[in-house]
């Protein structure tokens, strides 16, 4: 929280650190309004909780900056990006070993994301990419979704509220576990194609509510199981 609620700073300092500590940039420019460029973050080992919240509330902010990590740890992006309603485009997001809630939220509420990162993991953690880019409400295309081991919530309310979404990326896991695409496209009333769901292997909640609201989803995939 070191610079909690400093509406008026517009440039943040530099950051060189690449050895980081549990919870070091929590919530450090949270309600920066006028913020309009991130410092560099160079650190490619990072630690839990070490951008949590970092930019939440940043309205201003236009670019996020190169994320180069390729070993996370647990909530470390958890709603790094949240409500940054400015945020035209998201940086490389190159892990492949992903951890428990580490892209939690991560672009929550931006209202003005076009395109998302990729996302190359396919093995997937628990709640990985839950509510990653719920409320992105100007994304136009989903990333490609390669996993084939899935996780309990792992795609739980991704992309919730996408209203401009159209095609939903395919979803080639054979074998589901518990609420694994939960509400994954809630109240995206643009989607006009579901993917094809080719599980035979099915688990607890694993489809519930998962195209809740889409009010333009014309034809059903089908059910194997």
């Amino acid at each position: 929280y070191m610079f909690d609620n400093c509406t008026s700073l517009i440039n943040a300092p530099a950051l060189p650190a690449t050895t980081l500590a549990d919870f070091c940039y929590c919530d450090m420019f949270n309600g920066c309004t006028s913020l309009v460029s991130a410092p560099a973050l160079p650190a490619t080992t990072l630690a839990d909780y070490c951008y949590y919240y970092m930019f939440d509330n940043c309205t201003s902010l236009i670019n996020a900056p190169a994320l180069p990590a390729t070993t996370l740890a647990r909530y470390c992006y958890f709603y790094m990006f949240r409500n940054c309603t400015s945020l035209v485009s998201a940086r490389s997001l190159p892990a492949t070993a992903l951890t428990l809630y580490c892209y939690c939220g991560m672009f929550y509420g931006c209202t003005s994301l076009v395109s998302a990162p990729a996302l190359p993991a396919t093995t997937l953690v628990s709640s990985c990419y839950s509510y990653m880019f719920n409320g992105c409400t100007n994304l136009v295309s989903a990333p490609v979704l390669p996993a084939t081991t899935l996780a309990s919530s792992c795609y739980y309310y991704m992309f919730r509220k996408c209203t401009r979404l159209i095609n939903a990326p395919a979803l080639p896991a054979t074998t589901l576990v518990s609420s694994c695409y939960s509400y994954m496209f809630d109240g995206c009333t643009s989607l006009v194609n579901a993917p094809a769901l080719p599980a035979t292997t099915l688990a607890n909640n694993c489809y519930n509510s998962m195209f809740i609201n889409c009010t333009s989803l014309i034809n059903a995939p089908a059910l194997p199981a």
